[in-house]
């Protein structure tokens, strides 16, 4: 059994309080008193009890991260790095997927599975900006993604459109002009793959060149069989393209597999980018040129949000979150797959 406060009182010298004060961070402990406590914990290899702690304080140090998918590599990093950060503060993550399905996302934001939970760090993809405002759990909370900007709570994400134009004008300063695009959505609530695609658009139509439907095949979901599908079908075109961006880096990784495959060579008769750095992408051959988010700056920003929640003030038992926009750093990595480095 480890040693108690009782424990360490006694072998420094101190009160019970005197001891609590030091390991609660509390400045009006004397300096000498202090290094005679430190010294006692040191010595008896005191364990503070997180569990007893938190439930004087009301909390669980449970924190939850719901996500859509996760086994796409993009997620499961992430869910790395929120880890990181939630144990430096000591909180456990309990992870939940919710496939993207409207009833399961809503029911996360109701409550995850009954769990008693200090906040959520939650990447919709079917509610919107209407069940958010409908919410009625004062559970902390903290969006990540696109599908509701400018909504009624935290949110944190890189600037996709951007970041998809400055690929797409990448592609087009090595002299590219026909561009396809892997990726497309037609669901109305697809917001991440809208705003890819618009930034695409975007860099064609600043460069004089025509956006053609033909070569923005629709996709209703984004893994390596969908890139390998569509790519066949942009090079069974009259006119294939000499160059594509995918709307992920599965998307491309797929997309890849079938140039190469048919006998093409990459970049020299195709160049091929993603979107989202995954670490498959850094070893495949060629290499794959991609957007990088700060995946550890996201995580970073939205745990440090719900811990202003978690921790701030209240008004008739709800939370004050002043919804805050948060931009991620990201930046155009260049590899391989699009011609030299």
């Amino acid at each position: 059994m480890g040693a108690s406060l009782k424990d360490v009182a006694a072998l420094a010298g101190v009160s019970v309080k005197t001891v609590s004060n030091v390991v609660n961070g509390y400045t009006y402990v004397s300096p000498t008193t202090r290094e005679k406590v430190e010294r006692a914990l040191a010595e008896l290899d005191y364990r503070p009890n997180l569990s007893a702690r938190n439930l004087r304080q009301g909390r669980t140090g449970v924190i939850a991260l719901a996500l859509p998918e996760l086994d796409a590599p993009y997620f499961a990093e992430l869910t790395r790095f929120v880890i990181e950060a939630a144990s430096e503060r000591s909180w456990t993550v309990l992870i939940e997927q919710t496939d993207g399905l409207p009833d399961r996302e809503r029911e996360v934001l109701d409550g995850v599975r009954e769990q008693r939970i200090d906040g959520l760090i939650f990447s919709p993809i079917a509610v919107g900006r209407e069940e958010l405002s409908a919410r009625t759990d004062t559970t902390a909370l903290v969006l990540l993604g696109e599908r509701v900007l400018d909504g009624p709570t935290h949110h944190v994400a890189i600037d996709n459109q951007r970041a998809a134009r400055e690929v797409t004008e990448h592609l087009i300063a090595l002299g590219h002009t026909r561009i396809a695009a892997i990726g497309r959505q037609e669901n109305p609530s697809a917001n991440t793959a809208h705003l890819r695609l618009a930034g695409y658009r975007e860099a064609l139509d600043a460069a004089g060149i025509a956006y053609d439907e033909r070569l923005a095949p629709p996709t209703a979901s984004y893994h390596r069989a969908d890139g390998a599908r569509l790519m066949r079908q942009l090079l069974d075109l009259p006119e294939p393209p000499q160059a594509v961006f995918c709307c992920n880096d599965l998307l491309a990784l797929g997309a890849l597999r079938t140039a190469l495959s048919s006998g093409l060579r990459v970049p020299q008769d195709v160049a091929v980018a993603g979107f989202d750095d995954i670490e498959d992408g850094r070893y495949s051959t060629p290499t794959l040129t991609t957007v990088s988010p700060d995946k550890a700056q996201i995580a970073r920003v939205a745990v440090d949000m719900l811990d202003a929640q978690i921790n701030g003030p209240r008004r008739q038992g709800r939370r004050l979150p002043d919804a805050r926009e948060v931009a991620a750093d990201y930046r155009l990595v260049v590899r391989e797959s699009t011609g030299p480095v």
